[in-house]
């Protein structure tokens, strides 16, 4: 069942919030042990059921929450063993605003440690395999969100993109994934990966509830001086007929797709150009360069934002009595993946490799803005690939550099803080192919009108349910 049919039932009294949760709780009992979407289900939700209020705009509505954002009362380790028995006193605005409405929090969803990874291999706790295929990632790091709404595990879920961890998975997993432009959702309560890329983002199987939630969840919050002052109106803007728009086709470091992703291209292309959308090619000539910058850039903020991780604040502490050994033996917990990205980013910060390696980075990141302000003078909206081919198999990725490249298509959007929507377009075999657009800074709604008008056109054919039927 889809959100906002849920929020139309429980209004009309055909449903209570109860029962809604009750079918969704023996869902994920029934489902997740062989798919390992949840990390840790919300016993208190039975209660908050059960004296919630059917007149809220979303009564009822379920939603899957990823472990990197705060729940007030609710277990939230990041995925990480450093963070294993972190139970916050807070509660992440976006979570808050939500809760406000009448959203039901029904769990927390796996991901990769401290939302590091491309695969959700690199959770501390377990891998999440990909409810189209089991043996094959479901993408990361917001593979837990991704793959419970796919499996229709929960109607909605939030994720949180950095450099693509929405899209990606959302790809992988055969369904929508929405990144905001930078700022448009607080991020207060978010674990803070790279705190000038990171932002949380909404994950569905319908454009419609993308909507329900980002009203929900948008707007300005003193508690985020990076937040924006752009009140929503995304619901609104799905009810106003499709304008005429120019979409750019973007091609540089486009070689090298599969032939799935090649046909979900071609076949976009002509679902656009048949709702009278005018094509062009377009250049981007940094972007293929984008994943460079990004893999300075973003361990850089990592390796400042987890100093603080040494066992005398908060989480877990290693035993003894000196300070240093305490430490060391305390971030010695963490994962592999989360050390490679904090020595990495530590050495970039060096003094003596500062303006060769971060100061570079910035002007490069200055410049991807500029080209891409410069292509939304020509074009309203951008398309692309959200990944070159469909979902790996587990364990695929062995190699550190393989795994950063899957982020290849969707660093340009973070980098320059741009909203970008990645939408279910096609099959290769039996799995699934998306497809991601770009709008210009704060066009956010735009993304989903668009997106929308794709999914009536295609009267839904590239959205199932793997897990048998959809609740």
């Amino acid at each position: 069942m889809l959100a906002h049919e849920i929020r139309a039932r429980v209004a009309r009294g055909e449903l209570t919030p109860k029962e809604v949760v009750q079918a969704y709780w023996e869902r994920v009992q029934r489902l997740d042990p062989s798919l390992g979407a949840f990390l840790t289900l919300n016993e208190a939700v039975w209660e908050e059921a059960a004296r919630l209020d059917p007149a809220l705009p979303l009564a009822g509505v379920v939603v899957a929450v990823k472990d990197n954002i705060a729940t007030k009362g609710l277990r939230t380790t990041a995925g990480s063993r450093l963070l294993e028995n972190f139970v916050p006193p807070y509660e992440a605005t976006a979570v808050a605003r939500l809760k406000a409405r009448g959203a039901l929090i029904l769990g927390k969803t796996n991901l990769d440690e401290f939302g590091m990874g491309s695969s959700t291999e690199h959770s501390a706790f377990f891998p999440t395999k990909n409810p189209f295929d089991p043996g094959r990632v479901p993408g990361g790091s917001s593979g837990g969100s991704a793959a419970a709404v796919a499996a229709d595990l929960a109607p909605v879920a939030l994720g949180s993109d950095t450099g693509g961890s929405v899209r990606q998975p959302a790809a992988f997993s055969g369904v929508y994934g929405l990144k905001p432009t930078y700022g448009r959702v607080s991020r207060y309560g978010l674990i803070a990966y790279a705190s000038s890329l990171d932002q949380i983002g909404p994950l569905a199987r319908s454009v419609r509830d993308l909507a329900l939630l980002m009203d929900a969840m948008a707007g300005p919050d003193p508690l985020d001086a990076t937040s924006l002052d752009l009140p929503p109106r995304f619901q609104e803007a799905l009810a106003e007929p499709l304008p005429p728009l120019r979409l750019g086709v973007v091609r540089e470091g486009l070689g090298g797709n599969s032939p799935g992703v090649e046909r979900a291209l071609e076949g976009a292309l002509k679902v656009f150009q048949g709702l009278g959308l005018e094509v062009a090619e377009v250049s981007w000539p940094s972007l293929p360069l984008a994943l460079n910058a990004y893999y300075i850039l973003a361990p850089a903020e990592a390796s400042s934002n987890l100093a603080r991780y040494d066992g005398t604040l908060y989480g877990y502490r290693a035993e003894g009595e000196e300070l240093w050994p305490v430490v060391e033996a305390t971030r010695a917990r963490f994962g592999l993946e989360v050390k490679r990205r904090i020595l990495v980013g530590t050495f970039v910060l060096q003094s003596g490799y500062y303006e060769a390696y971060y100061g570079r980075a910035q002007a490069f990141r200055r410049r991807l803005k500029a080209e891409a302000k410069a292509l939304f003078q020509e074009v309203d909206l951008l398309l692309l690939p959200t990944t070159p081919h469909p979902a790996f198999p587990l364990g695929g990725r062995q190699d550190p550099l393989a795994m950063y490249r899957e982020d290849l298509y969707t660093v340009g959007a973070s980098l320059a803080g741009l909203p970008a929507l990645s939408f279910p377009a096609g099959f290769e075999g039996n799995l699934p192919i998306g497809l991601q657009l770009l709008a210009p800074w704060g066009q956010d709604e735009r993304l989903l009108r668009v997106a929308l008008a794709f999914e009536e056109a295609t009267d839904r054919a590239f959205l199932k349910t793997p897990l048998g039927e959809a609740l």
